[in-house]
């Protein structure tokens, strides 16, 4: 269960980053996702 979790969580993070043109870029869309999990996780 553990290895398919971080597999799913690596093949994300390479699709995401593939998305970014620049390292700004992927700055931009490492926060968007940083604030995605705490809003899920019910942070403020």
């Amino acid at each position: 269960m553990t290895r398919k979790i971080a597999l799913t969580a690596t093949a994300f993070a390479m699709l995401a980053l593939s998305a970014c043109n620049t390292v700004h870029g992927a700055g931009k869309d490492m926060t968007s996702a940083g604030k995605a999990v705490s809003k899920a996780s019910g942070e403020k």
